[in-house]
C-alpha cells in the first residue's frame, strides 16, 4: 500500500477520534459514588453555586450531562425527547440503581416525604400543573437547584423557587426502594 493511503488513513483517524461526543462519560456502577471529572465539577459548581467540592457524584453530573438539553417529548425515553417522568425513571436507575414506576403518578407513591429544607440530591420534587396533582416531577440536586424535563426546553436545571414554578411545588422526598412490578 501507498504511504498516501497510510496518510490518508491517518488524517481520517485523527478527524474521527477528534469528533468524538465531549459529554462526560458515567464511570463505576449503578448506585456508586465515584469522583466528577474536574470539567464536570467546574460546570455544574458554577451552574448550582456551590464549591467545586460540593460536586462529588460523577454519576449524577455526567447523567445529567449526556441528557442536558434534550427536547421534551411526552412518553419520550431516549434522546430524541424525553418527558419528565422519564427523565426521573433513567436517572434513578443509571444513577442510583433504583427501580421506580416510569409514572409521575406513581412515582409520588414511592416516595418517604420530606420538608424541603431536608432536600438531598436525588430526591424527587412533584409539580401540580393545569390543577392536575402531582402532573410534573424533577431531581432535586443541591444548592435549591433542581433538573427536570421542561415542555419548552428540554432537560433543563432550574432554582426551585423560580418564580414561575415554585408557585407549582406541591411535594418532594426520597425514593423508597421498592420492588418493581408489572403495573410500574
Amino acid at each position: 500500500m501507498s504511504k498516501k493511503f497510510y496518510l490518508l488513513f491517518f488524517v481520517a483517524a485523527v478527524i474521527l477520534s477528534s469528533c468524538h461526543s465531549r459529554r462526560a462519560a458515567m464511570r463505576g456502577e449503578p448506585g456508586e459514588i465515584v469522583k466528577p471529572d474536574a470539567s464536570i465539577a467546574k460546570k455544574y459548581s458554577e451552574m448550582l453555586g456551590v464549591d467545586k467540592s460540593d460536586i462529588q457524584n460523577g454519576r449524577l453530573y455526567a447523567f445529567i450531562d449526556q441528557w442536558m438539553g434534550t427536547p421534551y417529548k411526552f412518553g419520550g425515553l431516549d434522546k430524541e425527547g424525553i418527558d419528565c417522568s422519564g427523565l426521573a425513571f433513567l436517572l434513578e436507575q443509571q444513577v442510583y440503581g433504583l427501580n421506580i414506576p416510569r409514572n409521575t403518578g406513581l412515582q409520588v407513591a414511592i416516595i418517604k416525604r420530606k420538608y424541603e429544607e431536608d432536600l438531598k440530591e436525588g430526591d424527587l420534587v412533584f409539580f401540580d400543573y393545569n390543577g392536575k396533582k402531582f402532573s410534573h416531577v424533577g431531581i432535586y440536586l443541591q444548592n435549591g437547584y433542581y433538573v427536570h424535563a421542561s415542555t419548552t426546553k428540554g432537560v433543563i436545571i432550574v432554582k426551585l423557587h423560580d418564580p414561575y414554578t415554585y408557585k407549582y411545588f406541591s411535594r418532594a422526598g426520597s425514593v423508597m426502594d421498592v420492588p418493581v412490578t408489572a403495573e410500574n
